[in-house]
């Protein structure tokens, strides 16, 4: 791009207008040092995937979920669904109209929705673990927003991890926000994420994604491709007509209308999670008890603390660097 087609621009107004926008929080990664640093060194997801000349920075866009859903306990309930698709649709906005903005003043820029997947690496496994082409918690970490917890979800200061994110990939000539490096995750001390999990999914620092994608997509493609299956196997005819007008079926139909139960789905790790500002002032009250609480989960969670108190950390070296101290 040529120089002088440029309008000069400073971090603050890049985020300014991003809160304009419509972002709760915003922040700003250096691309090059997502390049350098990938959360998955043997599956690197780098700017660089994505675009050779536009990844310079890397702006990291949060939207806030919706505290009166978030009281809502059962993890399957479609209001939840619904309402988090809508706050998604609405950064999606958001991102659209900053990269409109930055090309108007000669910026070419791209979105990193967080539901984009990349097709080239489908196994025809509709059970395998789909990832974004940039992982967007370790960007917005990278861009000041947060550190990681006990299951690699994002945390912020002021909504804990109750929060939607995107990102925004140009080559400004701007200041990069400095990552946090005090963890803002209580560890397997508090383990509020593993109690709550209906799959089992939260590990020692690390998450087990196929258990989490059957909640967090509960009519996603793996459940379609599940059911068409059923549907096909099923030798006696009149069953075969019940399955087409199951609640499953109905279930899959009112997902594919909006992506509700898609794109969106189980976040009880999120919901309970007692850090941010938003907790004690608006959830606390509805939340404290967790319903899913076992005696096994509780001893998963005595044995990482003590393992943790004579220095075995599970998973933590390998994401350290997103953790914090």
């Amino acid at each position: 791009m040529v120089a002088i087609a440029r309008t000069p621009l400073t971090a603050a107004q890049v985020k300014a207008r991003a809160r304009a926008l419509g972002a709760d929080l915003v922040g700003i990664a250096d691309g090059a040092e997502l390049e350098r640093h990938p959360p998955d060194p043997a599956d690197p997801r780098r700017p660089s995937d994505i675009t050779e000349l536009d990844g310079g920075r890397v702006i990291v866009l949060a939207k806030k979920v919706s505290a009166g859903v978030t009281r809502i306990k059962a993890w399957g309930d479609r209001h939840k669904y619904y309402n988090d698709e809508l706050a998604l649709t609405m950064l999606e906005e958001t991102s659209l109209e900053l990269v409109f903005w930055l090309e108007d003043q000669g910026y070419p820029a791209i979105i990193v929705p967080p539901t984009h997947v990349d097709p080239w690496r489908y196994r025809d496994d509709p059970s395998q673990h789909q990832t974004t082409l940039l992982s967007l918690p370790h960007a917005a970490v990278e861009a000041g927003l947060g550190t990681l917890g006990l299951n690699l979800q994002l945390i912020t200061p002021q909504y804990g991890p109750r929060v939607i994110l995107t990102a925004v990939l140009a080559s400004l000539d701007v200041e990069c926000d400095r990552p946090m490096t005090q963890a803002l995750c209580r560890g397997p001390q508090c383990g509020r994420c593993l109690t709550a999990c209906p799959a089992d999914a939260v590990g020692h620092w690390q998450r087990d994604w196929p258990a989490c994608d059957t909640h967090r997509s509960p009519y996603g493609f793996a459940k379609l491709a599940g059911h068409v299956i059923d549907i096909i196997e099923e030798p006696d005819p009149r069953k075969k007509k019940d399955l087409l007008k199951s609640e499953t079926q109905f279930n899959l139909w009112q997902s594919i209308l909006r992506g509700a139960g898609v794109i969106t789905g189980c976040r009880r790790c999120a919901d309970v999670c007692p850090v941010g500002a938003d907790y004690e002032a608006m959830l606390k009250d509805a939340l404290d008890e967790i319903a899913e609480a076992t005696p096994a989960k509780a001893e998963r969670l005595a044995a990482m603390a003590d393992g943790e108190a004579a220095g075995e950390r599970g998973a933590h070296a390998a994401q350290a660097r997103w953790i914090g101290r």
